[in-house]
């Protein structure tokens, strides 16, 4: 059975590969290797939720699936107040995103393996942001929308990035179900971000 990017421990030989890309204007390297989501390059929803995020002054953000971490990283960068939790259950992702912290020179990351909130079970967050494992399932990326609630301040948001084609409205529509609002922030090459925001309506 071939290795998922959402596999716990890729079995895929280790190759090392570096990317270079400019992010909100600021280049970053990124070391990448087989068995992790999108190896070859920044993909474009990646990209776009990068581009498009909206980042607190202060406070603390939670990068779900971070993968090798590009978006943890560029927050961290973009804004060295804030403290970045980037998680992901791939060990192979960690393991990256770990040098690749390093490799940007960041400092208020910490990077923590397990599976969606498992390993900040008691931590709550002024944003998440995600681009979702939509290949394991829609009911991975509900699940991330009916937990993020009890994991977000007062006003925190969820940024999701979605493909218009792979299920962006029914994300959506659970989005608006969960936090009883849900904003498009952006729209591009196919694909959606969208934003709620926690408030006294929202499901706790």
């Amino acid at each position: 059975m071939p290795d998922h990017y959402f596999s716990e421990t890729p079995t895929t030989p280790l190759k090392i590969h570096k990317v270079k890309t400019i992010l909100r204007g600021i280049s970053f390297e990124f070391l990448t290797a087989p068995g992790v989501f999108s190896y070859k390059k920044i993909d474009k929803g990646t990209r776009i939720l990068i581009e498009s995020m909206v980042l607190p002054e202060e406070g603390c953000i939670l990068d779900l699936g971070c993968g090798y971490g590009v978006i943890g990283i560029v927050a961290a960068k973009l804004n060295p107040k804030l403290k970045i939790i980037m998680t992901d259950i791939n060990k192979r992702a960690i393991w990256l995103a770990k040098r690749n912290v390093e490799l940007n020179q960041v400092k208020n990351v910490k990077i923590l393996q397990g599976d969606l909130y498992s390993p900040v079970m008691n931590q709550k967050f002024d944003a998440i942001i995600t681009n979702p494992p939509i290949h394991a399932g829609l009911r991975t990326v509900f699940e991330i929308i009916e937990k993020a609630p009890k994991h977000l301040n007062s006003n925190g948001t969820l940024q999701i990035v979605a493909k218009t084609k792979m299920g962006a409205k029914r994300i959506s529509e659970k989005m608006l179900h969960i936090f009883k609002n849900v904003e498009e922030i952006s729209k591009k090459s196919g694909y959606r971000v969208l934003l709620s925001r926690k408030t006294l309506k929202s499901k706790q």
